[in-house]
This record gives structure tokens, C-alpha cells and sequence, in this order.
């Protein structure tokens, strides 16, 4: 058996058992991996995949935990490369940041250009989606970190860090009922006379929207919710054109920079939200990913952040 083979597995995997799209990613013939797939089968006198026909269909029972050590083993020569990388070239490399709109326009701009003056050498891609898309994207290791609210803390291996919390504000043109409201007034506003109004707020998958409809279904109110969007501006311009009231996370207002619109912090009514950093468990993190980490909050320092990446390797 080879490394080799041991790819060709993973990547069948990672491609929903497509051996077409597995070749096409590894740049090698479907039939080649096929063959070597076959091989690895005969070498240790088991299935790995189920199979109708032609056509892979899954794991078998034994293929699963071959998965896993195979996961393991690849993890391992990743993190060689690593080592490797992190002492002979110790400031050169790159850094792919898997992460939301909402991440990438208001979080990330206050982080990256000092990360770039420290690491001028280390490329810095953004790799955008929603939640579970970058959740998976850190566990296939096609991002080194990544940021969002939902789902990556608890996705099983990965480990996630708090960054940040925040809450949610409305958005309200400067004619609208609700904008001669106080602030002390508006720590008073109630779901009932904010489903008076028809509102815009995030796609599902996004910044705390689950918990807003939870909210609403707890209380028994309908919502008039008629616009749906994945992140904040466009949510903005919407409410600026007078088709309802915006929902959006708070880091996404700002009053210098928004001012035809005005902002009223909600969080008494949805609460407060914890925007998380995930890493893939027992990845070996090259030194400037350290330094990224604690770029991103202060709180995560590489004593805290090395103890999180301990911690999940140490069986219950």
C-alpha cells in the first residue's frame, strides 16, 4: 500500500464517491484511481466501498474505519510538510481564511493589513460561503481556519474558539415610526410592535437568523419577513429603497459610514451571539497562523489555542 492510494480514497470520499470528480481533482485518470483503489481493496482482503455495477455507492462497514486511519494517516503527512515548511521557510507560506461575507467586510479589513505588514511573504486567500460549506472546508483541510457564528461549533472535528460576541440592531430609514424612538425607548421595543412592520433580514443559514425565527415561533408571532439576503449591505440598500425594516448583526452598522440610515440595538429581544474561529483537530499550525489567531482576539493566544488542539487529542 502507498500514499497514493491512501488519496485516491480521501478524495472519493470528499467527492460524494464521484471517481470522475475524484481524478479530476488529483489530476489523474478515473480509471487509474479505480485500479489503485481496487488494489488497496485486494492488499487488505476487504471492501472499502460499496458498490452497484460500476458505480461506487458508499463506505462499507470495514471501508469506514479505514476512512478514518486513512484521514489520520494524511493529517500526519500534511502536518510533515508543515514542519518542514514552518522551519525552512518560517515566514513564507500562506493562510487560506474560510469565512462569511459579514466576516470578510467588517471583521477581517481590521485584521488582515497587519497581518500582511508582519507576513508580507505569507499569501492570504479568502474563501467565502455559508456556514456548513466552511465547516467542511476546514475538515477537508481546503482552508486553514475559518469564521462564522453557525454550525462550525459543532461540527464533530473540529474545534472552535470564541472571537467575539454581538448582537443584533434594526435598520430604519430617518422617516420611519420607528426611528424617533430613544435609545432607552428601543431597549423597550417588543416583537410585537416590530412584526408590525414587514422585515429584511438574513438568509437561514446566516448571522443568528435561526434564533430570530425561534424568537418569533417561541412568542407566537407571524413575522412579515419579505426579503431574504446573505448579508448585511444588501439588506442595507433595501431598507434605504423603504421596503422594511432591516434585521442585521450589529458589527454591520456603522453610523459614520451608513448615514442615511439610523440603528437601534435589539439584542434584548434575539440575545447575544458568539461568532467562533474553527481549526481542524490535530492539525499542526505553522507560526503565523498562531499569530493570526491572536490577531482575531486577543484572548487567543498560543498557550489557549495549543491547549483547545491538546485537549482534543486526549481520549475521554
Amino acid at each position: 500500500m502507498n500514499l497514493q492510494q491512501f488519496r485516491f480514497v480521501r478524495e472519493t470520499i470528499r467527492r460524494n464517491y464521484n471517481l470522475t470528480d475524484a481524478a479530476r481533482a488529483l489530476y489523474t485518470s478515473q480509471p487509474g484511481v479505480s485500479k489503485a483503489i481496487i488494489e488497496l481493496e485486494d492488499e487488505l482482503g476487504i471492501k472499502i466501498f460499496e458498490r452497484h455495477g460500476k458505480r461506487i455507492k458508499g463506505l462499507t462497514k470495514p471501508g469506514a474505519a479505514v476512512a478514518q486511519v486513512i484521514d489520520r494517516i494524511m493529517r500526519e503527512v500534511d502536518n510533515l510538510k508543515k514542519v518542514s515548511a514552518e522551519f525552512a521557510q518560517r515566514d513564507e507560506g500562506g493562510v487560506v481564511i474560510g469565512c462569511t461575507h459579514a466576516q470578510a467586510r467588517y471583521i477581517l479589513p481590521k485584521v488582515i493589513p497587519a497581518f500582511r505588514k508582519q507576513f508580507p511573504k505569507v499569501r492570504v486567500s479568502l474563501a467565502e460561503g455559508n456556514p456548513p460549506t466552511l465547516a467542511q472546508m476546514v475538515l477537508h483541510e481546503q482552508a486553514d481556519l475559518a469564521l462564522a457564528t453557525e454550525t462550525i461549533g459543532a461540527t464533530p472535528g473540529l474545534i472552535a474558539l470564541p472571537v467575539y460576541s454581538w448582537q443584533h440592531v434594526i435598520v430604519i430609514r430617518p422617516d420611519h415610526p420607528l426611528a424617533e424612538l430613544t435609545s432607552s425607548q428601543a431597549r423597550e421595543l417588543s416583537l410585537e410592535q416590530l412584526a408590525q412592520y414587514p422585515l429584511i433580514t438574513y438568509d437561514p443559514q446566516f448571522s443568528g437568523r435561526r434564533r430570530i425565527d425561534e424568537i418569533f415561533e417561541q412568542a407566537g408571532i407571524q413575522p412579515d419577513i419579505v426579503l431574504e439576503a446573505i448579508d448585511a449591505d444588501i439588506i442595507k440598500t433595501y431598507v434605504d429603497v423603504g421596503l422594511g425594516v432591516g434585521i442585521i448583526a450589529g458589527m454591520a452598522f456603522d453610523p459614520r459610514r451608513d448615514k442615511g440610515l439610523v440603528g437601534l440595538s435589539v439584542g434584548h429581544l434575539f440575545g447575544t451571539h458568539v461568532t467562533n474561529v474553527a481549526i481542524k483537530s490535530g492539525v499542526f499550525l505553522r507560526d503565523y497562523v498562531f499569530i493570526l489567531l491572536e490577531m482575531l482576539s486577543a484572548e487567543l493566544t498560543r498557550d489557549v489555542v495549543q491547549d483547545a488542539l491538546d485537549q482534543a487529542l486526549t481520549p475521554n
